[in-house]
């Protein structure tokens, strides 16, 4: 895969089924942050489209508004690189509803990866999943909030990232770090290549 051949990538930050830090299954608060930085930082890597996904109605509405205010409000026409960013982002109420928009716009299901800090039957390398994607067919990398993405929705996805793994005992990235990390891995410059 080189630069020029963008893969055909969705991206997905998933609010519920999450478990909180009780593992209990919950569904999390939006924050304004997770929908501008993950916003432009898709754009950065022509992520196709990313879909802020959330079941309840008030969390929607709060969403919607921002989303407004950023595509076709004011926050539009005063920052228009802002904009730009905000065209990349789509609201779903669940995760069925992402994939059937997905499979809509493309005539067939994308695979779905999802993430999490531990490794399953299914883990997938960074470099592997690149050269797969690599093949046209749509991708949809789904990020968890909370303490991660409950267990039976992890095991419906075809593929599972590897842990982004530092030298420290620390394991506890914010999302947006994490999709800028795995966004990088697995569609930025492939750096480890000599020239």
């Amino acid at each position: 895969m080189s630069l020029n051949s963008a893969p055909n990538v969705y991206i997905g930050l998933l609010h519920y089924p999450i478990y909180n830090k009780k593992m209990e299954v919950v569904s999390t608060s939006v924050t304004n942050l997770d929908i501008h930085d993950i916003a432009r930082i898709s754009c950065t890597y022509d992520v196709r489209r990313y879909f802020l996904i959330h079941p309840l109605e008030t969390q929607r509405k709060l969403i919607q508004d921002i989303l407004d205010y950023w595509q076709t409000g004011y926050g539009a026409r005063y920052n228009p690189d802002r904009k730009v960013a905000f065209d990349k982002v789509a609201l779903t109420p669940g995760l069925e509803e992402t994939v059937e928009e997905i499979r809509r716009e493309n005539g067939c299901a994308p695979v779905l990866v999802t993430t999490d800090a531990h490794v399953y039957p299914n883990t997938v390398g960074y470099r592997t999943l690149r050269q797969k994607m690599g093949a046209g067919k749509p991708f949809l990398i789904i990020f968890g909030t909370g303490w991660g993405i409950e267990k039976d929705t992890m095991n419906k996805s075809d593929y599972i990232l590897e842990p982004i793994l530092g030298p420290g005992e620390y394991n506890h990235l914010s999302v947006r770090s994490a999709v800028a990390i795995i966004l990088d891995r697995l569609l930025g410059e492939p750096w480890w290549i000599s020239q």
